[in-house]
């Protein structure tokens, strides 16, 4: 990476910043500060808009959401968020629990507690193995290593062949509208922004097979690793 050519840098939140679904801590706000002096800074998430936004308690700073479904804007007048681009797919709801149910049953996950799939109005849809009610004890103690998952996870991408699928969270796949992902949500920020992908630096820990982070580590853009949130002042410190 030649951090002289670096103008944006943009990165993921939770495990990268923060704990899963924590607030920002005033040690990584002040990071944050200091980066935004000599760079420009956007988030990159799986989520929506404006739950990234309150989850970093509004920190100022341009947001992409559902993978480039949304983009949003920081005004600095009104302290909140402009949104620019705000997409939503239409989903065959019969056909996703088709499939769902196909893969219960060949898997033996059959037993849930909730809904069988949650569907996002953005036209994502999450693939909750323990249902959408599932306790978060079992949740967290059912596929920590992803094991579990990755062994099914090509067979899911190519059943639901108009979506990127993603090993998501704890128990989970989630899955967005082709060809909706970061790298496609980055490369299309570059394009309207003027910008080559040598300019962007992207911070993140979900990178391993199957994250969703993991097709702008497998890209042309310049990636620094993270596996510990805690480490993110070590990560970034070439580029202070």
């Amino acid at each position: 990476m030649d951090v002289s050519k670096i103008k944006i840098v943009a990165m993921d939140l939770d495990g990268t910043l923060t704990q899963h679904k924590e607030k920002l801590s005033e040690k990584h706000r002040n990071i944050l500060d200091m980066l935004s002096q000599r760079y420009k800074l956007i988030m990159v998430g799986a989520g929506q808009v404006m739950r990234i936004f309150n989850q970093m308690e509004q920190y100022p700073i341009d947001i992409i959401g559902n993978y480039g479904l949304q983009y949003a804007t920081y005004n600095k007048d009104t302290c909140s968020m402009d949104i620019k681009r705000d997409l939503n797919f239409p989903v065959d709801r019969e056909s996703i629990e088709s499939k769902v149910n196909f893969f219960r049953e060949k898997y033996g996950y059959t037993k849930y507690r909730g809904d069988n799939v949650e569907y996002h109005i953005s036209g994502c849809i999450t693939f909750p193995i323990l249902g959408t009610k599932a306790i978060q004890e079992d949740k967290l103690a059912f596929d920590p290593d992803r094991k579990k998952r990755r062994l099914f996870y090509d067979e899911v991408c190519s059943v639901f062949s108009d979506y990127n699928g993603f090993v998501g969270g704890s128990s989970s796949f989630d899955m967005s509208p082709k060809p909706y992902n970061k790298y496609y949500a980055l490369d299309l920020y570059c394009k309207e922004n003027g910008l080559n992908h040598e300019n962007v630096v992207y911070i993140g820990d979900d990178y391993g097979y199957g994250g969703n982070d993991e097709s702008v580590f497998k890209s042309d853009f310049n990636y620094l690793t993270i596996d510990d949130y805690r480490d993110f002042e070590k990560v970034v410190k070439e580029l202070l």
